[in-house]
């Protein structure tokens, strides 16, 4: 894996439980070459919170999780990565069962990682706060005055 890409390990799964999340994290701690830190960003879903998942974490010190803030997914550059593969892959997509949707799912991860590249913000937050604020007064929001 080439330093600093961001290689995607996906799954998909008929439910969402920890068991489930458990079979994942395993599987990625399988793939991943020894030596490597693994950074781990996910909402603060009860799933990802059990004792079984704490307990594995605490096993594994390379592995460093952060939860992305409550409400703040416009943020997040998980949610980015999906909007990528709805807009590249699954909008144009017709799928006639859940088989053929996630061969399309997994076709775009295999794709993504022949050349995984880093997300990087091109804006620093003072600028994003900025725009915002210059936004707000130009719709004169009464929500915005803290900015």
């Amino acid at each position: 894996m080439k330093e600093g890409g961001q290689l995607i390990i996906g799954k998909c799964y008929k439910r969402h439980r920890a068991s489930e999340f458990l079979d994942f994290i395993k599987q990625i701690d399988a793939q991943i070459p020894k030596g490597f830190d693994v950074h781990i960003i996910m909402d603060n879903y009860a799933t990802h919170k059990t004792a079984a998942i704490r307990a594995w974490l605490a096993r594994r010190p390379h592995y460093h999780v952060h939860f992305t803030p409550t409400s703040a997914s416009w943020i997040n550059q998980v949610e980015r990565w999906f909007a990528e593969l709805t807009r590249k892959k699954l909008r144009r997509g017709v799928h006639t069962s859940t088989r053929q949707l996630e061969t399309d799912i997994r076709s775009f991860i295999e794709r993504h990682n022949e050349k995984p590249r880093p997300y990087r913000w091109v804006k620093s937050a003072d600028e994003i706060l900025s725009s915002v604020k210059r936004f707000c007064q130009k719709a004169q929001g009464t929500l915005c005055g803290e900015l």
